[in-house]
C-alpha cells in the first residue's frame, strides 16, 4: 500500500458502516490520528481520527468506477473492501482468493478515499448522505 500524509483540509469518506475501512485508512495515512488524549485523573485515551467523515452511499458499479478515479491520483488514498473479503473468516484464503481474481471482475462493498478536499467532494457529488 502507499502512504499519503495529509497536511492539508481533506475529508475521510465510506461507502458502508464497515468499520475495518476506518482502521485501515487511519493506520495507513499518516496525520489522520490525532494524539492520545489523558483524562482529569491521568488515564490515557486512544488517538482518533481528526478528520471528519462522510458516508454515502453507491451502487457496487458505482463504487467501481469511483475507486478507479481515485486511484489514479497521487494525491489521494484508496482502501477497498471487496466483497470477497466479506465472504472468508481466514485472511489467508482472502489473499489467495484475490490472486486468483482479475481486477476487472472484482466486486466492492466499501471504499474509503482520503485526499483534497475539494477532489473528494467533486468525486462523490450527487451521491446521497447514508441514513
Amino acid at each position: 500500500m502507499s502512504e499519503v500524509s495529509i497536511s492539508a483540509p481533506s475529508i475521510s469518506l465510506e461507502f458502508t458502516k464497515d468499520r475495518r475501512i476506518k482502521c485501515v485508512t487511519a493506520t495507513s495515512v499518516s496525520g489522520v490520528l490525532g494524539p492520545a488524549a489523558e483524562d482529569a485523573g491521568g488515564s490515557q485515551h486512544a488517538p482518533l481520527p481528526w478528520l471528519g467523515c462522510t458516508v454515502v452511499t453507491a451502487s457496487r458499479e458505482k463504487l467501481r468506477v469511483l475507486r478507479a478515479k481515485a486511484q489514479a491520483r497521487e494525491d489521494t488514498y484508496v482502501a477497498d473492501m471487496p466483497v470477497s473479503a466479506q465472504q472468508t473468516r481466514v485472511y489467508q484464503e482472502y489473499l489467495e482468493t484475490m490472486a486468483g481474481s482479475p481486477a476487472e471482475e472484482l466486486v466492492y462493498a466499501a471504499l474509503s478515499v482520503v485526499g483534497p478536499r475539494s477532489y473528494i467532494e467533486r468525486l462523490i457529488g450527487g451521491l446521497s448522505l447514508m441514513e
